[in-house]
């Protein structure tokens, strides 16, 4: 797959979720960048963000309680893959199905080129030029 192929892989998974977001469904993030990100590309509804001096499972157990479902969205290097494990796993547990297609989309259309989802506007600026 050639670089414009992969972005425009890319473009279709955020299209799909910035959709999905603006009707309401939340995404959770690792951090602060990651929401700055997300917003610059289009996505107008709710992102939480992980890292905020919470565990892991009290993030999970706010998720549930105030949203049900979401899109697990972290970074897809080897930290953000076993944080992406451990919360589709705690929600799982809790008979909730977190949705990661956006993950392993991006994931699949950006390596090597970017491991994380602060740097996306950059990368797929580049494929409008």
């Amino acid at each position: 797959m050639n670089r414009e192929q992969r972005y425009a892989l890319a473009h279709r998974a955020l299209e799909t979720c910035i959709e999905e977001n603006a009707d309401g469904k939340v995404i959770l993030v690792e951090g602060r960048r990651d929401e700055i990100a997300l917003r610059s590309l289009g996505f107008s509804g709710p992102i939480e963000k992980l890292n905020r001096g919470w565990t892991v499972d009290r993030v999970v157990v706010y998720i549930v309680e105030n949203y049900g479902s979401c899109i697990v969205l972290m970074d897809w290097d080897r930290t953000g893959g076993r944080l992406q494990r451990r919360l589709m796993d705690s929600m799982t547990s809790l008979d909730i199905k977190p949705c990661d297609e956006l993950r392993r989309a991006l994931s699949k259309a950006m390596k090597p080129d970017t491991m994380c989802v602060e740097d996306l506007p950059s990368f797929l600026g580049q494929a409008d030029a």
